[in-house]
């Protein structure tokens, strides 16, 4: 079972121990034995998949033997010492680290995404090769997804999308990512998967004889040039997920996107490259900005190549990719490419290592500071998963930084002490506002002053980078203790009043004393100094106060729940003996709610938050005006429980029709785009709603927060529209509203 196993070793490391792969093997055999997959196949096969996977990236030994043994574990009474006395201390750590990483599951709450990243991260600067371990695991998961049931393969799929795929581009493993990605587009996107596979077939069979003509013709130039003909010339097939980012977020159509086959040149040398660049240029014209030196200038996943798209012949557009044997294993097996091995020990060449790992120690640097699991994955998605700017020091030096970024992201980048000291910036010699969006290519001179004050509070608004970011903040902490306890404290007592809290109440010693405790700050100053410098933001405060306030406060509401009610009834009692009872109809919300234990009790629904039939409601008592019908997530709710003219009542729907109408307040977040508001219109035209009203309220950086108003006859034709709003490309988010 594992002959083919031991050949791929000894291919690549004819000196290696293959002894311990094959005791690894029987090893766990003999754990698994009785246990078999969904597919029906005895357990072992998948381990044994695995190591083939980490054999075909050339790991060590350690590795192959931990890959074979990384389900035991877990999956059996085994434990960590036993593996220990019978392998060693090096798989028994490799296994550990991959068991300790768990089956990580896709979570709609960040606060469990970001855990599941943070082991992640936390196993890189551990090993890397338990990282490696458990992206070959999931890979051979996702090649055996059609035996998982449909709803299974969709969540795996999501997780592999938000969490594996991800870190495999920042390994450079780009080859394990494609893989995942196509096959996570299969199961999340089936109708776009399948659709596309047919037009590419088709596109192929049309394309591929022209391709073939340009190889052979480009082929014959080179054999002219290079010595040896040392070169391989191949056709490179885009994969569908790079298609289908393409397509929805740069709203292209498949017949624009030319890249979808390209040409890949494979040379010796460096020099070659761009020799074979100058060659490819003369022979057809090139398209002035599709030029790319990612040789020059490397990824921050260790990418080199050099990227040109030229007119073919007639006029077609054809992308040309040229690399060296070295950077196209780079490029297809990432950090992997890298070990090296002598006498079947792990020599992985320490300094060229730390440098290819540099962005790595940084993340676990500022992620050990950042204790918000919002903050964490809006940081992550900016640091970790974003595309990169390339920009030039006056000397020359090539930084790195996360589109978007600022200069004073580059500032903080060279060093700390320059960017506390930045002042100001030149592009290309010429002075700009310290918000100005940086391109590539850009010469970027940050101007700096031994007089300046430190960073603005305001640059926290301003820049990209997370690393940038809690410098900024380390910053304040330091250098602005007092300035912060007070901006601190006026932050919080200022929040409060916004929410209509009374503040003696809210903000008293054993309240602040539980939140102090809960976020392990010692006393009153540290918490008012974390929230003046950012270290802690206002919602991880609020949540626990509120949390206090409400218990402490639950005896009092309802000793005046029932007095208010008793008050209710006897006004009640009063206008049926004087038979001056007024029925209040709002939208005949008369039929459609009733109070919980009372008749005749006058209802409306309230504007603020418009509830539709299906939404939990709850009812307050308002003076002279009966029982208002809110919904149970409105933001006024919290508020208005502390208000001693009202107080929470227990009210249901009742069964209702659909000839009633009811408005709909939803809040969109888009890249503001042309035709972004006719897409909208062309929705609601298209399903028969009608629109009461669309402002755009503000743009930050290309992207527009637009209200929107409109009307519905149920809860379920609400959900269907906010469901196609959400499908309309370019909207990021779209969610319900309470003013």
């Amino acid at each position: 079972m594992i002959e083919n196993l031991i050949q791929k070793v000894k291919t690549y490391n004819p000196e290696a121990d293959v002894s311990i792969i094959e005791k690894a093997f029987e090893y766990a055999k003999s754990k698994h034995e009785g246990q078999v997959r969904r597919s029906g196949e005895k357990y072992i096969i998948h381990p044994v998949e695995v190591a083939n996977i980490l054999a075909e990236l050339e790991l060590d030994v350690a590795s192959i033997a931990a890959g074979l043994m990384h389900d035991v574990v877990e999956d059996t009474e085994v434990t960590s010492d036993q593996m220990k006395s019978m392998f060693g201390e090096e798989i028994a750590k490799l296994v550990d680290g991959v068991t300790k990483l768990g089956k990580i599951a896709y979570k709609t709450k960040e606060e469990n995404q970001a855990e599941n990243l943070r082991k992640m991260f936390m196993a890189m600067g551990d090993d890397i090769r338990v990282v490696l371990i458990k992206l070959a695991d999931r890979l051979h998961n996702m090649r055996t997804l059609k035996f998982m049931p449909p709803y299974k393969a969709v969540i795996k799929s999501k997780e592999t999308l938000e969490i594996f795929a991800p870190i495999a581009e920042r390994l450079g493993m780009f080859k394990i990512k494609w893989e995942m990605e196509d096959i996570a587009l299969r199961y999340t996107e089936p109708d776009f998967y399948f659709d596309m596979r047919r037009q590419i077939m088709r596109r192929l069979y049309q394309r591929e004889s022209y391709i073939t003509d340009m190889i052979d013709f480009l082929k014959e130039n080179l054999a002219k040039e290079i010595p040896n003909n040392h070169f391989e010339i191949y056709g490179r097939e885009k994969n569908l997920y790079s298609i289908y980012k393409k397509m929805k977020f740069k709203n292209k159509a498949f017949e624009e996107i030319y890249d979808f086959l390209a040409i890949r040149v494979i040379v010796q040398t460096k020099a070659e490259c761009y020799w074979v660049l100058g060659i490819v240029h003369s022979m057809w014209k090139p398209i002035p900005d599709r030029n790319k030196d990612y040789i020059g200038n490397p990824k921050v996943n260790n990418y080199q190549s050099l990227h040109t798209t030229v007119f073919g012949p007639g006029g077609e557009l054809v992308e040309i990719q040229i690399r060296t044997e070295e950077m196209h294993k780079t490029a297809e097996y990432g950090i992997a490419a890298h070990w090296k091995y002598k006498q079947g020990r792990i020599d992985p060449h320490e300094s060229e290592m730390d440098k290819k790992l540099a962005w790595l120690r940084q993340l676990m640097d500022w992620q050990k500071e950042v204790t918000d699991p919002d903050e964490y994955m809006k940081s992550l998605k900016t640091d970790l998963y974003s595309h990169q700017v390339f920009v030039f020091t006056p000397k020359g030096d090539i930084i790195e930084l996360p589109a978007g970024s600022t200069p004073i992201d580059m500032a903080y980048k060279i060093h700390t002490n320059v960017g506390n000291k930045c002042v100001g910036a030149k592009i290309n010699n010429k002075i700009v506002t310290l918000d100005t969006e940086l391109k590539n290519g850009q010469i970027v001179e940050i101007m700096t002053s031994a007089n300046s004050k430190g960073p603005s509070r305001d640059w926290l608004n301003i820049v990209q980078s997370s690393h940038t970011k809690s410098k900024i903040k380390q910053w304040f902490k330091k250098e602005k203790r007092e300035e912060n306890i007070e901006k601190g404290r006026e932050l919080l007592e200022s929040t409060v009043k916004k929410l209509g809290y009374p503040i003696a109440d809210f903000l008293r010693n054993k309240a602040l004393q539980a939140v102090e405790k809960h976020l392990s700050q010692p006393n009153d100053e540290e918490l008012y100094a974390a929230i003046g410098y950012g270290g802690l933001t206002m919602n991880q405060v609020m949540i626990k106060l509120k949390e206090i306030f409400e218990k402490d406060f639950a005896d009092k509401l309802k000793e005046l729940k029932e007095k208010q009610l008793e008050e209710l009834r006897e006004k009640q009692r009063e206008a049926h003996s004087k038979k001056e009872i007024k029925q209040e109809r709002y939208k005949n919300s008369k039929q459609l709610v009733n109070v919980t234990g009372l008749d005749n009790i006058l209802t409306r629904l309230a504007k603020c938050c418009n509830p539709i039939p299906g939404d939990d409601i709850v009812g307050y008592i308002t003076k002279d005006r009966g029982v208002t019908v809110h919904r149970s997530d409105c933001t006024n709710v919290m508020r208005d429980r502390v208000n001693s003219n009202k107080e929470l009542v227990e009210v249901h729907w009742n069964n209702v029709g659909e000839s009633n109408i009811f408005d709909v307040e939803v809040q969109i977040k888009a890249y503001n785009r042309p035709d972004l508001i006719y897409d909208i219109s062309s929705l609601f035209k298209t399903e028969k709603v009608n629109i009461l009203a669309l402002n755009t309220r503000k743009i930050e950086r290309s992207t527009a927060t637009m209200d929107l108003s409109f009307e519905v006859k149920t809860k379920e034709q609400m959900k269907k529209i906010i469901h196609k709003l959400k499908s309309i490309a370019d909207v990021h988010e779209v969610y319900r509203i309470s003013k």
